[in-house]
């Protein structure tokens, strides 16, 4: 197991009726900015839970902070900030509500160009206006920890940022808000959630015993857990357990003394930001190319993970491999979510165009081992078809 320094400072409260735990969580002289998506949070009553909780304290609202956040709406919401002396950011939504507010909480009080808090990477973020979230959709882990991802529409941009300052102070996770979600959006929150696991278990061994199994109860949680979300979507039981298992996977807590790949994502998102796919229908194109690819790097690991989560133990060592790689594509196939680029309308003319992407932003040395390179993405896309 490699060193490692670990800390994360989000309250999370979890279960029904914990929206009213709003009313502990953020000041009574607080000037509130609630922040959310398209407005189903309306018509499924969270955000009526949301006012109850904050009654008697002033808040305004911002809505229409899409899947996949701009870059440019997220700043009317900071000018919005800037104007009406918020001091307390609230998401109401799923993992690209919370990112944007992770963004708008860092932008509002930054004095050059916000862009540039992504075009670092986060560097630049000294401080941020607190921020808090209720989740509505069990996906990317956003809610419990430091990370945004932002796109920038004119120039078909997707990045991320990193930053301390915008941990939320706390989230609240009822799994009932769950219970009206779209098929598409559980199928793609199964399959966000599951990637993110093995992105950081999928990779070469370091002994890391508690990680390792950790990764793999997350992994087999989602696939019990997914398929019965779809068949029946209020079933507390299950959508409390694949929220929580969401959260786990991406709060830091995997990533301790391992390695981790990201390749995936790197990749993932520039097809994101050049053709608007979801973020979960990219991630399950790319991720079983990306063993296709790698299998001889991952062996060790990808052997563990055909027998510790698909239980296979017959055959050779490249049967197995095959085998659980197909084994995923099918179970994301199962949730909804296709696995070919063709599938979505695209051919090999998106390969060169992804390509410049991830030369244009730097990311040309991706995976554990960071030898993954533009060529390599390009065989990998290639094998995505």
């Amino acid at each position: 197991m490699k060193n490692f320094s670990y800390r994360n400072a989000t309250q999370i409260h979890f279960g029904q009726g914990q929206i009213a735990k709003l009313r502990d969580e953020i000041p009574a002289d607080a000037r509130v900015l609630i922040a959310y998506g398209g407005g189903s949070i309306k018509r499924n009553g969270v955000l009526a839970q949301v006012h109850a909780a904050l009654e008697g304290i002033t808040s305004f609202e911002f809505a229409g902070i899409e899947p996949n956040p701009h870059f440019e709406t997220l700043m009317d919401a900071v000018a919005l900030t800037r104007r009406e002396k918020i001091t307390f950011i609230l998401a109401v939504g799923g993992g690209s509500v919370i990112d944007g507010a992770k963004f708008i909480a860092a932008a509002a009080v930054y004095r050059n160009d916000p862009w540039e808090i992504i075009q670092t990477y986060g560097a630049k973020v000294t401080q941020a206006l607190p921020l808090g979230s209720v989740l509505t959709l069990a996906a990317t882990g956003s809610e419990m920890n430091n990370g945004s991802v932002i796109t920038r529409a004119a120039t078909q941009d997707k990045l991320f940022f990193h930053s301390d300052h915008v941990y939320p102070k706390f989230s609240i996770l009822d799994p009932s808000t769950t219970y009206s979600l779209p098929a598409r959006q559980t199928g793609n929150g199964v399959v966000d959630s599951f990637v993110h696991v093995v992105e950081q278990y999928v990779t070469y061994p370091v002994n890391a015993k508690v990680q390792d199994r950790f990764a793999e109860g997350l992994l087999l949680n989602l696939l019990e857990d997914g398929p019965k979300a779809l068949a029946k979507p209020e079933d507390y039981a299950v959508r409390a357990n694949l929220m929580w298992t969401a959260t786990m996977a991406l709060n830091g807590l995997l990533s301790t003394g391992v390695p981790a790949d990201w390749a995936t994502h790197m990749i993932g998102q520039e097809i994101t930001g050049l053709y608007g796919l979801d973020h979960a229908q990219t991630l399950a194109i790319v991720q079983p190319a990306v063993w296709m690819h790698t299998r001889e790097a991952k062996k060790a690991k990808l052997l563990q993970y055909a027998e510790r989560v698909w239980d296979l133990v017959d055959g050779d060592d490249d049967t197995r491999i095959t085998t659980a790689i197909e084994k995923t594509r099918q179970f994301f196939e199962a949730m909804g979510v296709k696995t070919r680029l063709s599938d979505y309308g695209l051919d090999a003319a998106v390969i060169p165009a992804v390509v410049a992407k991830l030369e244009q932003h730097g990311h040309v040395r991706l995976g554990e081992h960071a030898n993954i390179t533009p060529a390599d993405a390009a065989s990998i896309l290639a094998l995505a078809l």
